[in-house]
């Protein structure tokens, strides 16, 4: 899958600006009809350092209603949840009906940083695809939808992106000794990444590669593909998603629902306020 990607990806500040307005919307509309649906979400988010997880989440909750999702920014295990089966500590963070759960890495650090770190025994991360394609299914047959995202980026790319933080007394703090050192290990990372995209990609919680170099399209191309995995599970009208050629030429996405509140799905949240 990675190989397939298109790293040069971008979208104009104009093209995305015509874009935005319009996802925002729909995906607060899908949001509450999915909570009035009783459908949970899965929104996984794992990619490199540096590669803007938590300013794509930021992006994606901004005009998201509050009451209507959680997100979880995932570390290493605490001491009393080590005591626990590995997968607990996710388990307890499951969304309720009509929720959206957003992860900001995931599970997934079991085959990423722990296999790579040696963290974990060898036996123990192999094992770890078929116990997260389990606990994956049994969400997934319990009616949870799957979003998972790898937000990708070059090595050299990382590098810039460091760099440039590193010389901003602002931000320099969010570069680590950890980040440099696992920006060494890069291809050791890329590997496990093709290992875990290759054994966890299923049909019911699928991987969606993300080419995260352009800020603007990276934006675009998560914003689109919640909208899509949302609007075929609640079985609505999909969007018309012009080419990116029309976006560029500033084409802008419209429906008969964007602006109009006369045609807006009535909601239990709108009964609330």
């Amino acid at each position: 899958m990675l190989k397939q990607v298109d790293l040069t990806r971008s979208l104009t500040k104009k093209a995305f600006a015509n874009s935005l307005r319009f996802e925002r919307q729909r995906l607060y509309d899908l949001e509450k009809m999915a909570f009035d649906a009783g459908l949970p979400s899965i929104i996984v988010f794992e990619g490199w350092d540096a590669a803007g997880k938590g300013t794509t989440i930021r992006e994606l909750t901004r005009r998201l209603d509050p009451r209507g999702f959680k997100t979880y920014a995932i570390q290493a295990p605490r001491t009393d949840e080590m005591k626990m089966p590995w997968l607990w500590r996710f388990w307890m963070k499951i969304p309720r009906d009509g929720q959206m759960a957003i992860f900001d890495r995931s599970w997934y650090g079991r085959v990423l940083v722990e296999r790579v770190e040696a963290l974990t025994p060898i036996p123990d991360w192999i094992r770890a695809y078929e116990e997260i394609n389990e606990f994956e299914q049994t969400l997934a047959d319990d009616g949870c939808i799957f979003t998972k995202f790898w937000l990708h980026i070059s090595r050299e790319e990382q590098l810039r992106r460091f760099m440039l933080l590193s010389t901003d007394r602002a931000k320099a703090w969010q570069v680590s000794a950890e980040d440099w050192e696992n920006h060494r290990k890069y291809d050791e990372y890329r590997a496990a990444v093709k290992d875990m995209l290759a054994n966890t990609h299923t049909e019911h919680a699928p991987w969606t590669v993300v080419p995260a170099t352009d800020m603007n399209y990276r934006q675009y191309a998560v914003l689109k593909v919640v909208i899509e995995t949302l609007e075929r599970a609640l079985d609505v009208e999909p969007t018309q998603w012009p080419t990116f050629d029309e976006l560029e030429a500033g084409t802008i996405i419209s429906q008969p629902w964007v602006g109009d509140e006369g045609d807006r799905i009535p909601s239990r949240w709108d009964e609330e306020e």
